[in-house]
């Protein structure tokens, strides 16, 4: 089964988003727990994370249908330590917030060299950043999200994303969300029947789908290759409406979740809609 949704707001608190995942027909949601452009946020609270289990509970979310996604200033390759170190103690608490919550999942990007390191060395910064937090929780898994390329971002080739896993020690507790337009912008080309087989031919290849915990579906406004991170509506952009119809008839991908992070966010009950009709 296809479990589609898409990334919906936690204003209000955490308690807040089952329910607005609901009212778009997501069958699947991603949120962020706290404010993702800060390091820090509020601790949870009883009345947040009783009342997020309960709505989940309520409206027959599994937490394997949940996938959040962490700070957007988190960067676990960092090149210089105090940051690194701070990166690695904001992703700490993304974990435990996941933890209390009884979400098995958290998505996050394996960030950016600078300039200042290797991409092989902040790669493997990437893996020791993962053992060091893993080691400190349970039952939660860290899920690689592929990028596109851009600036000096590392984890745009599945032949980086496997360095990582490599490097990770509990294999158990890592993954991969696969995000279709950064799959595009870095050379995938899944638009067409031949490049769509082919992509997957080379992640099956090179991690294997026993790592794939979930997706990110966006169409790209720029060209295959571009390694520019623009997303765009589905089947508006240069993926193409082919590209989705193959993703959603590949079985391969069944029961994970499959996040809309598409610009016009009004419309993602009627995207929602326009995948499942895809599936038939």
């Amino acid at each position: 089964m296809k479990y589609i949704g898409a990334h919906v707001s936690a204003a209000g608190g955490v308690e807040n988003v089952p329910e607005r995942a609901h009212e778009i027909g997501a069958k699947a949601f991603a949120l962020f727990t706290k404010n993702q452009r800060r390091w820090e946020g509020p601790p949870l609270t009883k009345e947040n994370i009783k009342g997020f289990k309960n709505s989940c509970q309520d409206l027959g979310y599994s937490m394997g249908q949940v996938m959040p996604h962490d700070s957007y200033l988190i960067n676990l390759g960092h090149p210089e330590e105090q940051q690194l170190q701070k990166s690695r103690n904001a992703f700490l608490d993304e974990i435990q917030r996941c933890e209390q919550l009884g979400i098995k999942l958290l998505n996050f990007h394996p960030g950016n060299h600078l300039n200042k390191i290797s991409v092989e060395e902040c790669l493997d910064r990437n893996a020791e950043s993962l053992n060091w937090a893993l080691e400190k929780t349970n039952g939660v898994t860290a899920v690689i999200e592929n990028t596109a390329g851009q600036g000096t971002s590392v984890g745009y080739k599945f032949e980086y994303l496997a360095r990582i896993i490599d490097g990770v020690d509990d294999k158990s507790r890592v993954g991969v969300c696969i995000d279709t337009c950064h799959a595009f912008a870095a050379g995938y080309d899944l638009s067409t029947e031949k490049g769509y087989h082919k992509m997957w031919n080379q992640f099956e290849a090179l991690i294997g789908f026993e790592y794939l915990k979930g997706m990110h579906l966006n169409d790209s406004k720029k060209e295959c290759g571009s390694r520019v991170d623009r997303h765009d509506n589905i089947g508006e952009g240069k993926i193409g409406i082919k590209g989705f119809e193959l993703l959603m008839k590949d079985k391969r991908l069944n029961d994970i979740p499959m996040i809309l992070e598409t610009p016009n966010t009004e419309r993602w009950p009627e995207e929602i809609e326009l995948l499942y009709d895809l599936v038939d």
